[in-house]
C-alpha cells in the first residue's frame, strides 16, 4: 500500500499538469483570450488594425476553447481522486489517519485546496479561468513537497496518540487548505487591479484574462471569512487543549505555536480591514497574502529550520 501511495501521488502530480495545461489552453485561445481576438482581427479599408474591443470569435472558435476548458475541469476531477487514493493507501499502510508528518499533512491540505476549487467552480463556472493558477500552485505545493518533505509510511509518536489529534489537525487541514486556495483569487485581485489601472508589465498583464476584480475580491473574502473560525477553533482552542493534556501547558511558545498565532492575528487583521469602509480593498487583499506567506511559513519553514515540541512533525 504505501508504494501504491507513492506511485498515485507522481501520477496525481502528473494529472494536476495536464490539467494546468488544459486550462492554459483555454486561458490564452478561450473565449476571453487576445490571442483569439487577434486571429480573427481584419483589416478595416484604410489599412489599421481593427480595436482590441471588435466582437468575439466566431461560435466555432469559441466551442474550441471552451471545450479545452471543459476538458481540463474533467482532468482535474480525476486529479482529485488520484489525490484522494494517495491519502487513502497512505492512511491504510500506516493503518492511522494520514496526518502524521510534515509529508502527510502538505498532502492533505492541498487535497482540501483542491476540493475547494471544484465546490466554487460548480457554483461560479465563470471563474474557471481561475483553474490554471489553482492547478499550477497544486503541481508546484505537491512537487516541493515529494521532494523535500516525503518521509516512509510509520506509526505515530507517542504525542499523537490522543482523540485531539484527529479533532485539532482535521480542523486546521480544512482551513489551511481553504486558505491556501483563498490566495488565488486574491493574488489575481490585485493584479487585474493593476492592469485596470493601466499598467501593462508583468504581471499585470495576466489580468487581461481574469473575471472582474470585484468578483476575485469577493471570493476571496468569502473563502477567508468562512475558513477563519475554523482556523481559530483548531489553532488556539483544540490545539492548546491538547498541548495541556500532551504536555502540562495550554501555551509552550512552541516556533510552530508563535507561526500559527502570528497567521491567525495577520488574518483577523485582513478581515477586520476588509470590514472597515475606510480601508482599501488592494490594502485589506495584501494582509490576506501576507497571512498566506505566514501559512508557508509554519507548513514549511518552521518544520525544516526550527527544532521544538512539533519536531515531530517531519518524523514518520
Amino acid at each position: 500500500m504505501a508504494e501504491l501511495s507513492n506511485q498515485l501521488m507522481a501520477l496525481t502530480v502528473l494529472a494536476y499538469l495536464a490539467t494546468m495545461i488544459c486550462y492554459a489552453g483555454e486561458y490564452a485561445f478561450g473565449t476571453r483570450s487576445h490571442i483569439a481576438r487577434a486571429a480573427t482581427r481584419q483589416l478595416v479599408g484604410s489599412g489599421a488594425p481593427v480595436p482590441d474591443d471588435v466582437p468575439p470569435p466566431p461560435v466555432a472558435e469559441k466551442s474550441r476553447g471552451n471545450t479545452i476548458g471543459q476538458v481540463g475541469v474533467g482532468i482535474n476531477v480525476l486529479a482529485l481522486l488520484l489525490h484522494l487514493g494517495t491519502l487513502v493507501t497512505r492512511g491504510v499502510a500506516a493503518d492511522r489517519m494520514p496526518w502524521g508528518n510534515m509529508y502527510e499533512f502538505i498532502l492533505s491540505v492541498s487535497f482540501v485546496g483542491s476540493v475547494s476549487w471544484l465546490l466554487v467552480l460548480s457554483r461560479r463556472p465563470g471563474v474557471r479561468h481561475l483553474g490554471l493558477f489553482t492547478a499550477l500552485t497544486m503541481v508546484v505545493l505537491l512537487g516541493v513537497n515529494g521532494l523535500i518533505a516525503y518521509t516512509p509510511v510509520g506509526p505515530l509518536v507517542p504525542a499523537l496518540n490522543s482523540y485531539w489529534y484527529v479533532i485539532h489537525v482535521s480542523t486546521i487541514i480544512l482551513a489551511s487548505g481553504i486558505l491556501l486556495f483563498g490566495a488565488v483569487p486574491a493574488a489575481l485581485f490585485l493584479i487585474k487591479t493593476g492592469y485596470d489601472q493601466g499598467k501593462r508589465r508583468f504581471p499585470y498583464t495576466l489580468g487581461k484574462r481574469v473575471p472582474a476584480a470585484a468578483t476575485l475580491e469577493r471570493l476571496t473574502f468569502r473563502l477567508h471569512a468562512f475558513a477563519f473560525p475554523l482556523f481559530t477553533f483548531g489553532a488556539l482552542i483544540a490545539g492548546p487543549l491538547w498541548a495541556e493534556a500532551s504536555w502540562g501547558r495550554y501555551w509552550n511558545w512552541d516556533p510552530k505555536e508563535v507561526w500559527a498565532f502570528i497567521s491567525w492575528i495577520v488574518y483577523a487583521t485582513y478581515l477586520h480591514a476588509r470590514a472597515t469602509p475606510s480601508v482599501k480593498r488592494t490594502t485589506a487583499t495584501w494582509l490576506a497574502l501576507i497571512g498566506f506567506a505566514t501559512m508557508l511559513m509554519n507548513l514549511f519553514g518552521v518544520n525544516l529550520f526550527f527544532e521544538g515540541l512539533h519536531s515531530y512533525a517531519n518524523a514518520g
